[in-house]
């Protein structure tokens, strides 16, 4: 349906006023307050010893999160896309539930499952701590994260089919060969994506690690749990606004590197990825006999 130019530009002026008003004003502002007192007070508040070690959680939370994400992601879209099984539509939303399902929520179920008598709350005794501790946040943020990675890649592998997979079979290519010379390079750009969306909400997820968190400072507090903590129990306005400032600096790195990814995925040429030389069939005894 082709608009007339008045209605073109009026509905590109909503937009952008929408934009501007929910997104744009907010970050300026909370920019702005993070940079009243000058940028010294500002790294003064984001270098305090708790605001270090809120950053180191919330990173090592990143690293231990995505790695399983991918793994784990990968195998469950490839389940999903290659393999014909009973249960297949009940995964699919399962996958999907995180979406629905309230941070808030996970939380408590984690709390239900691994807390003081809870089904594997028996584990305390043996001097693991899941709830209140690490594991506890860890177990929070991979539920919230798990449908990037499987959502971004499961479109990919249906897109290039198994055509590629077949013929390296035939050229005598086994399964973790064909994986890593023909699949994987295949959905490469869309794993990356996910794995930059599961870095963006594991570095801002609140709801369900709040739940299994301590919050003490230099022990369970993350940096999302430090911003909160500084404005409602510290009464730490500034304080929180400059946390707040570095969630939104990193923030900003990550939508820059998706930017990239989704740019150099667009310009990709697409070309058969078998190698004719990584994937020779063998030889028969006769042939290689003469």
């Amino acid at each position: 349906m082709k608009l007339n130019p008045l209605t073109r530009y009026s509905l590109r002026a909503i937009a952008l006023l929408y934009l501007f008003v929910l997104l744009v004003v907010p970050v300026a502002l909370i920019f702005w307050r993070s940079f009243e007192h000058g940028f010294g007070q500002f790294w003064d508040w984001i270098t305090t010893p708790a605001a270090i070690s809120a950053l180191q959680l919330s990173l090592l939370i990143v690293v231990i999160v995505v790695p399983l994400n991918v793994v784990f992601g990968v195998a469950v879209a490839l389940a999903l896309v290659r393999g014909r099984w009973r249960g297949k539509r009940i995964v699919e939303a399962v996958v999907d539930l995180p979406f629905a399902v309230s941070p808030v929520v996970v939380g408590v179920a984690l709390i239900l499952l691994w807390g003081y008598g809870g089904w594997f709350g028996g584990v305390e005794s043996l001097g693991f701590r899941v709830i209140f501790g690490l594991p506890g946040m860890v177990l929070a943020t991979i539920f919230v994260t798990l449908p990037f990675v499987v959502r971004e890649v499961e479109p990919v592998l249906r897109e290039i089919g198994t055509e590629q997979e077949q013929a390296a079979a035939t050229l005598g290519a086994g399964g973790w060969q064909t994986f890593s010379r023909i699949t994987l390079p295949a959905i490469r750009w869309g794993l990356t994506y996910g794995v930059v969306l599961t870095v963006a909400r594991a570095l801002g997820e609140y709801g369900a690690v709040t739940m299994v968190s301590s919050n003490f400072p230099g022990v369970s507090q993350t940096l999302t749990l430090l911003v909160s903590s500084r404005y409602t129990d510290d009464y730490n306005e500034f304080g929180a606004y400059a946390a707040a400032t570095l969630l939104m600096l990193i923030a900003l790195v990550v939508l820059a590197a998706m930017t990239l990814i989704e740019r150099r995925a667009d310009k990709k040429p697409k070309k058969s990825l078998i190698l004719q030389e990584d994937l020779q069939p063998v030889p028969d005894e006769e042939e290689s006999v003469s």
